[in-house]
């Protein structure tokens, strides 16, 4: 029986788009943006930023290294903005729906500026923040581990827990999905921009 439903950020609660962001990270002076932006991970920096390693103003500093210039805080989190084409408000409306009978929570790769921006007032045009739809946001960037690796499905289920065979983990990565699966999670794939609330519906109600 399903008690706890995990969703990814980018690409089921919000829609992305990478190569906006690549093109941002260019027009600051990364010209190989895309050898580090990747919709599911990042690679150099950026995924040492998702992972952990470094925190926001050191990313500041060493993008501005990368780039020959300075770059301010405020550049940074623009650029990084770019993966966000729009929050899926009616996807967060339905989520009301299964609050109290799930226990909801995030599983995402990210970093400190989206974060930023999705737990402030500024997340909906409600002023609602991305707390204010879950019991639990469990994110790289603070639990030092990202996606596919082993540990961080298996340092959620311990810190939340959670039983595997209890826990349905929404993401539109097929690695992701492998590797929860490989821990015992059973697993939705969404698709980045598309609806996935029917197949849910469908997955609960066979429960």
């Amino acid at each position: 029986m399903i008690k706890n439903i995990i969703f990814d950020f980018g690409g089921v609660l919000t829609t992305i788009d990478t190569s906006c962001a690549i093109e941002k990270f260019k027009a600051l002076g990364l010209k190989d943006a895309e050898n580090y932006l990747n919709s599911y991970k990042q690679t150099g920096i950026f995924f040492q930023l998702e992972d952990g390693a470094i925190d926001a103003d050191t990313f500041v500093a060493e993008l501005g290294k990368l780039c020959g210039r300075e770059i301010s805080y405020g550049e940074a989190l623009d650029a990084w903005m770019g993966f966000i084409v729009n929050v899926q408000v009616e996807f967060m409306e339905y989520l009301q729906t299964l609050r109290g009978k799930y226990r909801l929570g995030v599983l995402s790769n990210t970093n400190p500026f989206l974060q930023g921006w999705a737990r402030s007032e500024k997340f909906t045009e409600e002023g609602k923040r991305l707390d204010d739809y879950f019991d639990e946001l469990y994110l790289s960037y603070l639990m030092k581990c990202s996606k596919p690796g082993k540990e961080i499905y298996l340092k959620m289920l311990s810190d939340g827990n959670m039983l595997p065979h209890e826990t349905l983990f929404v993401d539109d990565g097929a690695r992701n999905i492998e590797a929860a699966e490989a821990v015992g999670i059973r697993t939705l794939k969404a698709v980045n921009g598309e609806d996935w609330r029917k197949e849910l519906e469908k997955i609960l109600s066979e429960e």
